[in-house]
């Protein structure tokens, strides 16, 4: 008899075990984000804190590993770039570190400036260019003018929220994300393990 290949990709027992842990593994994680995002959409000003703390540490500890990456390089042509950048980081967690509620200040300054700026330029473009996406384009450069000016308007006390409120939901999005590749994955797995021939790996069939 003629042999041929099966109707799609064959997935093993052990491969399918593997991948619906792994997926679910990610759910899982989607979870932990999706609760922190909310916790913290809570409690804006411990997020507040926390992001800036973590935020330190990571300058500080990457402008270490940036640090000794340089001294082992000495010699080479990018050395002094290196051993700058890499003090310039430590120097900014220890700034960060020792006092996060202004570093919150600048930063939330920095966020409402950029508001400002690009919700100008888009709404400038929007107007000049009239593209296909320019109610959109419009929209968008509304909305940061508007944000923008309502950060600017209650700062410094919008700095004790602002920072927290954008990470909280940046972990609510990552959060859904990977929950919903998560169970995506395992439907994917699935349906391919219920196809004829799924049990098999890779094996033809007589």
């Amino acid at each position: 008899m003629a042999r041929h290949k099966d109707d799609g990709p064959a997935v093993s027992g052990r491969e399918r075990r593997r991948l619906n842990r792994g997926f679910g593994w990610l759910a899982f994680l989607g979870v932990v984000l999706l609760v922190a995002g909310a916790v913290g959409l809570v409690y804006a000003g411990l997020a507040t804190l926390t992001s800036m703390l973590l935020f330190g540490w990571l300058l500080l500890i990457g402008g270490v590993v940036g640090l000794l990456h340089a001294v082992q390089s000495r010699g080479s042509h990018y050395f002094w770039l290196a051993a700058v950048v890499a003090a310039l980081n430590i120097a900014a967690g220890v700034v960060i570190l020792r006092s996060p509620d202004v570093a919150a200040e600048a930063l939330t300054m920095f966020a409402a400036l950029l508001f400002l700026t690009g919700g100008l330029f888009r709404l400038a473009g929007s107007l000049v260019v009239r593209g296909p996406q320019f109610g959109w384009t419009l929209l968008q450069g509304l909305f940061g003018l508007v944000l923008g000016a309502l950060v600017l308007a209650e700062w410094p006390s919008s700095s004790q929220y602002v920072i927290g409120t954008f990470f909280s939901l940046s972990l609510l999005f990552d959060g859904l994300s990977l929950i919903s590749t998560g169970m995506g994955g395992r439907g994917v797995v699935s349906d391919l393990a219920d196809r004829p021939g799924g049990g098999r790996s890779g094996e033809d069939r007589a």
